[in-house]
């Protein structure tokens, strides 16, 4: 049986990166963190932490705050259903999504459900290819995916589709694609890429050109936001959602250099099966208010 005080103390050194932090959250000291830890170690016979600035997690450790991360989101939703929660309080969701969505629909749609039935979010960012890994850990309790197949004991919602077109200034345009697009000005024009994850420029290049990743240079710009506004600057051309084209300041300076290969990606909404009250709300209110904003297929 583990220790509550234990396991409390290991998992605030893994939210806080300091054992000093997580003896301001406990109020306790420092050393009293540290060895509480320790027994905990000891108790399992694994390393939990790192000992660094900041600490991290051991392969062992990351399991563990998974798995108490799991049973706090339980232990919330028995006792919110239990207690049938005042209107003072707030209930916690952890959700996945991908970085297009929350730079787009995701808060407009979210919104009103969140400010009704006084939801606190945290919202775990990951390509959406990915985010449907984190419901599988037990790190969240629904999330925005691809993967249009529910594991046991969910649910799988159609939301729509983000609809992505690729974008270039004018001037990208006239400087690098002056004669069309095609292979060999694609193998030296600059792109851009969201992240590591994110393989959908390089599938469609690859698919519609034959040009692999690694043939043609390219940035790689981690923010939604960011990665908008470099195509804006001209600083390359990348696949942009829609909906950011539709709420930019000044859409006629861009140019759909590739109007017949526009990319629509299907968004799915993963749940529990048995979900607290207000999760059925968000779930409710999301699906519902998604069709503003997506495309169907």
């Amino acid at each position: 049986m583990l220790d509550n005080k234990q396991c409390d103390a290991f998992f605030a050194v893994a939210e806080q990166g300091s054992f000093e932090q997580a003896a301001i959250q406990l109020c306790i000291t420092a050393s009293a963190v540290t060895l509480r830890v320790q027994a905990l170690e000891k108790e399992l016979g694994q390393l939990l932490l790192i000992r660094a600035r900041p600490c991290t997690l051991t392969h062992a450790g990351q399991q563990l705050f998974e798995h108490l991360q799991h049973t706090r989101r339980l232990e919330q939703n028995f006792l919110h259903n239990l207690t049938d929660a005042t209107p003072s309080q707030f209930f916690k969701v952890m959700m996945a999504a991908n970085a297009d969505s929350l730079a787009t629909w995701l808060l407009p749609a979210l919104n009103e459900v969140a400010s009704q039935q006084k939801l606190m979010l945290e919202i775990l960012l990951d390509d959406q290819s990915h985010t449907h890994a984190l419901m599988e850990k037990g790190t969240v309790s629904a999330c925005i995916s691809i993967e249009p197949k529910a594991m046991k004991g969910c649910k799988s919602v159609y939301l729509g589709s983000m609809r992505y077109k690729m974008l270039a200034t004018q001037a990208f345009q006239g400087t690098w694609f002056r004669h069309g697009v095609h292979r060999e000005a694609l193998r030296v024009a600059p792109a851009i890429i969201f992240n590591h994850k994110d393989q959908m420029h390089f599938d469609l290049l690859e698919k519609q050109y034959g040009l692999i990743k690694g043939a043609y240079p390219y940035h790689y710009i981690p923010s939604s936001a960011c990665f908008f506004t470099a195509v804006q600057l001209g600083l390359g051309y990348g696949l942009v959602p829609e909906l950011q084209l539709k709420q930019a300041a000044d859409p006629d300076q861009l140019r759909d250099i590739m109007p017949e290969m526009q990319l629509d990606i299907p968004l799915y909404w993963h749940h529990w099966q048995q979900q607290s009250r207000p999760l059925q709300s968000l779930t409710e209110h999301l699906t519902q208010h998604a069709a503003k904003y997506l495309s169907p297929l």
